[in-house]
């Protein structure tokens, strides 16, 4: 059953598909799906008999009237002039990789960018979408619809790179409904949220895999390749952009999959999007698709303009296409570097880009191009400013809430991070706490034994966490620097809301564990007591999280954050105030300590547990000194009394200043990349 309805200035029609039952990767395989082809070749006019209307159509009135019309974007017009590009290597000079390349690509029109590896085409598309690596110069002139592109790219196109990346514990739908509210304007009304979902997973054949996790390696059904690539392409499309960027979307696809998925990026050009791709050597089927071909070689235009043209313009060179060859082939072929003979490969790629930049098709794309950059200069300010302001990104909390609700669902899903580190909490903390029953007693042995248990609360709560975070942010660095260069939230949204899911473990963990050692060995059976050092030890537990967030974001991989961590570990462990009395530490290395939160906190316990003991017994003493007070126990390890809120200010201090040098090593690290 197909559908027809009417439009200004796009044309689609949707048509309804009984599938066969599929078993690969959906929730319910014996479901019929609906899928929603658009095709480009019909207008459509409403109808006025009683057709049913699909509920989902953007057209239909009752949504209409609660919701307002559906918004769309304008027409994008991208043009470029001379068009350099040019990267640093470290130590080296500037090296060019896309020389004087100028084009133009117009609403509904699909256009490739092919060449051999090395050609510079993911270069070009990326200074296009002004998406370039922090450190490359980009030299000439690139507008959309008259305006000089700039920061409101990432609003106005969509980007699906070549290897997509997701929250693999995330299901479909939650994964489009995250990028929703991350990506869409604030002033969407939440209705019009979901009905945006909803249409991309029909259109997209993604409805019936909505509950599906992306990936994962707990055995659970996930999607196939082709239904990655499709999710990306919705992950682009939910804001309707006018511009689509995609880097190689068909590699990794069968030759089925690649079709469709091809068919999709020409139904979107269609509806009068602007589509550019790169793509290596498609089959003459998806060839056929594209509206202009632009061939890159060493950096430059070796052509510009339609297939046929192509052809006839190598034809012309003297490059005649065997009738057997893939006419694309022939192309990549042709302007490829062949190896042992690069000077004389190099020597002909130039010819045949000095020919084209001659040729009669190269004037008239000039022309084009004038005219177009002739029009910019016409355009008043006030309207470029409306199109660069006329957006309204997400309220800084609405990212940060939505953020930690998709981090708090990776920590929920992924039993290594929760439930298997609380078992293990609890076991360690049985065994060390059984290890100390009944010695925590008020004599001369029960002062080591109620130091070492002290001293295994805050070890626990300090080695553990911090080793278990370093390889977090190098493994989450290229979806958060991916996500960061989209403009979908800042470095400090990220950091705040990743620590923010994972503070309730770091309350439970530690107070878990507290309360098994604690009662168990015996120590000071007092409410302030014991509740103090609950609260001391998830300060030490959040210090350490920030200590090891530091290292983490500091360096690139986990070994190499390891190696820094373990001799700073093992400086602030001998500084605790436990192995070495403070006062006789050398000079040299005394200032440690004052790094040490093991130091700061094994002193605040030891005062919650000697302050006001006075009957400390002597009997078993030989001929070692007496100490017969909690203060002549302080005394001996260098603690005194009146340091117990400082130590706690100073855990405090730690914690503000880990966080802070983590998030300036993760900025950093986003600048150079």
């Amino acid at each position: 059953m197909s559908k027809t309805f009417g439009s200004d200035d796009r044309s689609l029609s949707y048509k309804t598909v009984s599938r066969n039952p599929s078993t690969n990767n959906t929730s319910n395989p014996s479901s019929v799906e609906e899928s929603y082809e658009l095709k480009p070749d019909q207008h459509f006019t409403r109808s006025t008999n009683k057709t049913r209307v699909s509920k989902y159509d953007p057209l239909f009135p009752e949504v209409e009237e609660v919701l307002g019309p559906t918004l769309t974007q304008q027409p994008c017009t991208l043009v470029w002039r001379d068009l350099s590009v040019h990267v640093k290597p470290k130590g080296g000079h500037l090296k060019r990789l896309v020389n004087n390349v100028s084009g133009i690509a117009k609403p509904g029109t699909l256009v490739a960018l092919m060449g051999p590896s090395g050609a510079g085409k993911t270069t070009l598309m990326s200074a296009l979408a002004h998406r370039s690596p922090v450190g490359t110069v980009v030299d000439g002139q690139v507008a959309m619809n008259g305006v000089p592109v700039g920061d409101f790219m990432h609003r106005e196109s969509g980007y699906m790179h070549q290897d997509e990346m997701f929250v693999d514990n995330l299901t479909v739908i939650e994964h489009l409904t995250i990028m929703a509210r991350l990506r869409m304007d604030r002033r969407t009304l939440s209705l019009a949220r979901k009905r945006r979902v909803n249409q991309l997973l029909r259109q997209l054949s993604l409805y019936g895999a909505r509950f599906t996790r992306i990936g994962g390696l707990d055995g659970r059904k996930t999607l196939s390749g082709g239904e990655r690539k499709r999710l990306a392409f919705a992950t682009e499309l939910l804001t309707d952009p006018g511009l689509l960027f995609c880097d190689e979307p068909t590699t990794g696809l069968d030759s089925f999959s690649a079709q469709k998925l091809m068919s999709l990026l020409r139904a979107s050009a269609a509806q009068g999007k602007t589509v550019i791709c790169t793509i290596h050597q498609p089959s003459s089927e998806l060839m056929a698709l594209f509206d202009r071909l632009v061939l890159l070689a060493e950096g430059r235009v070796a052509f510009a303009g339609n297939a046929s043209g192509a052809l006839n313009f190598f034809e012309s060179l003297g490059y005649q296409c065997p009738i057997t060859y893939n006419p694309t082939d022939y192309f990549i072929k042709v302007l490829a570097l062949t190896p042992g003979s690069e000077g004389a490969s190099r020597q002909a790629i130039k010819s045949i880009c000095d020919r084209f930049a001659v040729s009669d098709a190269a004037k008239e794309l000039d022309m084009e191009i004038q005219l177009e950059f002739h029009l910019m200069d016409n355009v008043d300010e006030e309207s470029k400013k409306m199109m660069q302001d006329s957006f309204k990104a997400p309220f800084f909390f609405t990212k940060i809430a939505w953020l930690v609700y998709r981090y708090m669902l990776i920590i929920i899903r992924d039993p290594r991070v929760q439930f298997i580190r609380i078992l293990q909490k609890l076991a360690i903390a049985l065994t060390a706490g059984l290890c100390f029953l009944g010695t925590a007693m008020l004599t001369q042995t029960g002062v080591q034994n109620v130091q070492g248990a002290l001293f295994i609360i805050i070890a626990e709560n300090t080695f553990s966490p911090m080793y278990s975070v370093l390889h977090m942010f190098p493994e989450e660095f290229p979806l958060f620097h991916r996500e960061l260069k989209a403009g979908l939230y800042s470095t400090p949204m990220y950091y705040v809301a990743r620590m923010i899911a994972l503070f309730p473990g770091l309350v439970v963990e530690p107070t878990l564990f507290t309360l098994v050692v604690y009662w168990i060995a015996g120590l000071r059976s007092s409410i302030y007591a014991f509740g103090f050092t609950v609260v001391i030890a998830i300060l030490v537990l959040n210090v350490a999280i920030a200590c090891g967030s530091f290292f983490s974001c500091a360096f690139g991989s986990m070994p190499v954050a390891i190696a820094y961590l373990v001799p700073f570990d093992y400086s602030l462990m001998m500084t605790s105030g436990l192995f070495v009395k403070l006062s006789s530490i050398p000079k040299y290395v005394a200032w440690i300590r004052h790094l040490s939160w093991l130091m700061y906190s094994n002193e605040a316990m030891s005062i919650l547990q000697w302050d006001g003991i006075d009957n400390i017994s002597c009997a078993n003493s030989t001929g070692t000194p007496c100490l017969s007070t909690g203060n002549e126990v302080l005394s001996r390890y260098d603690f005194d009394t009146s340091h117990l809120w400082p130590d706690v200010i100073a855990l405090l201090l730690l914690y503000l200043a880990f966080h802070l040098l983590a998030l300036l090593a993760l900025r950093y690290r986003t600048r150079r990349k």
